[in-house]
């Protein structure tokens, strides 16, 4: 095999070399071949294996010694999460030339009936990948590049089997944080977000037009009817901008393109409706609130914050709604009903200590120097709510019916909104209220916190100066119009 490869590798370089030379091919088209051929001798390294087998159990595979070393309490949540079956390495059997692992029994996802049989979950065994997979990509950074059909296996048990560890990953943190902002920036259609990030992590040159390049991933995303949510559709979409620009990726992202390629298309034999992107959505935003580092800050910020400084009230309403389904799911789950719940890992959950602690984080920005632009907004979305109220609770005697109904529908909306905003921090905090109790004391107590408030009182006085003497009288009107019919009503 060396000898093959060898004369493999010589004969990649001498076309790489003449495609270069003679039809001006791109100038990292070198660098990929010599990337692609440090892993084919890599993958024929059973020693190099055997090492990437036992790293990736140790990180993600049932492993005994950290189920001993855990807490009771941990210990049932590790059982519940680590469900990834990695084949011993029998070292005494095992060469350069040899790999000796353990057998393991199992059913090949592409087998339908053979998992039925086994009433064995489908759902449950693609979260399982996914969830695997993410914390691969997004917490370890140490990955599996080949996730396809053929190194991977359902055991009966319901657990997943990784196999052929010869291709692996490895990004550092910088990349990894990257990555998350990436996915954050193309749900928010932050072209010019984009094509920062894309300098940053080197996939363009130095000193290319920034602008440029925003403007074309602006026309790439359309009218904003065309939301991919499935990793094949978004690569379709930006490939001709990557071409124009002469995109050039690091062989580590290379690698991670491969792998959530593999992924998304293993995951689709079991369920062909499967989009990864949106379907690692809750747990990147898991990660977002969870970790406290400065950049998972600001991507959370810019996630819930436009550039503007107006606030993304449809995004923090479904976040609401996520933490408040979780407490939904915890009042009305029963003891025994463990196992059939649909979200058996518990991956999309939210720890409620890193979201009071992200909430804090929040509310700190906006009352700092730097939310100036903030506060404003948000102040005259106080003001506007405030409008919308206070035309209801008056009414507009002299709309034509047309008006009148559109501006019911904006009264009902605001109602709505406002409603459920109430619903899911009463939902969130009673997973913790005294983490809730906590954070709202301290924020109480800040000086900020009253100047903002008085900010608030002061521009909604100035505002209402002059409705409000209106607006009394014909309240009045109304209730009187209303006791002189129920009078009447009462008489009949």
């Amino acid at each position: 095999m060396h000898l093959l490869l060898t004369l493999d590798a010589l004969l990649f370089r001498m076309v790489g070399g003449q495609l270069k030379r003679f039809a001006k091919a791109r100038k990292d088209l070198l660098v990929a071949v010599n990337e692609m051929v440090r892993h084919m001798f890599d993958e024929i390294d059973y020693i190099l294996e055997g090492k990437n087998a036992e790293r990736f159990a140790s990180l993600y595979g049932n492993d005994p010694k950290s189920r001993q070393n855990a807490t009771i309490g941990n210990a049932v949540k590790n059982e519940k999460e680590n469900c990834i079956k990695v084949p011993k390495i029998y070292w005494e059997f095992t060469r350069k030339a040899v790999l000796t692992m353990e057998w393991i029994d199992g059913i090949k996802l592409t087998d339908q009936a053979a998992l039925e049989r086994a009433c064995l979950n489908r759902r449950k065994l693609i979260d399982l990948g996914l969830y695997c997979s993410l914390r691969q990509l997004l917490e370890e950074g140490f990955f599996h590049a080949d996730p396809h059909p053929g190194n991977l296996v359902a055991t009966d048990s319901g657990s997943l089997a990784y196999f052929d560890f010869g291709m692996m990953g490895d990004i550092p943190r910088h990349y990894r944080v990257g990555l998350i902002q990436v996915l954050v920036h193309f749900v928010n259609r932050d072209s010019l977000g984009l094509a920062n990030d894309f300098l940053s992590l080197g996939f363009i040159p130095e000193g290319i037009d920034i602008q440029s390049v925003s403007d074309a991933l602006q026309a790439s995303f359309g009218d904003g009817t065309r939301h991919s949510r499935d990793f094949e559709a978004i690569l379709n979409q930006l490939y001709d901008v990557m071409y124009e620009f002469n995109f050039s990726l690091p062989p580590d992202y290379a690698l991670v393109i491969r792998a959530l390629g593999s992924l998304e298309g293993t995951a689709k034999l079991l369920d062909s409706n499967f989009k990864v992107v949106e379907k690692a959505y809750p747990f990147v935003i898991g990660r977002l609130l969870a970790d406290s580092n400065p950049d998972m800050r600001r991507i959370l910020r810019e996630l819930l914050i436009c550039n503007d400084g107006s606030i993304r009230w449809n995004r923090l309403e479904r976040l609401g709604e996520a933490i408040s389904e979780q407490a939904s799911d915890s009042t009305e789950e029963s003891p025994d009903s463990e196992g059939n719940s649909s979200d058996p890992l518990g991956w999309k959950s939210f720890d409620m200590r890193s979201v009071v602690n992200a909430t804090e984080d929040l509310l700190l920005f906006i009352l700092s120097e730097k939310g100036g632009r903030v506060r404003v907004f948000l102040l005259r979305d106080v003001i506007k709510a405030a409008d919308v109220f206070l035309q209801d609770e008056a009414g507009v005697l002299n709309e034509k019916p047309e008006a009148r109904e559109a501006s019911d529908s904006e009264v009902n909306a605001t109602h709505t909104r406002v409603a459920k905003g109430f619903h899911y921090l009463r939902q969130a905090v009673k997973l913790a209220p005294e983490l809730w109790t906590a954070m709202l004391i301290r924020m109480a107590l800040k000086p900020e916190v009253h100047r903002f408030s008085f900010d608030i009182i002061s521009a909604l006085i100035m505002h209402f100066s002059h409705k409000l003497p209106e607006t009394f009288w014909i309240c009045m009107s109304r209730h009187l119009h209303k006791l002189v019919r129920n009078h009447t009503s009462d008489e009949l």
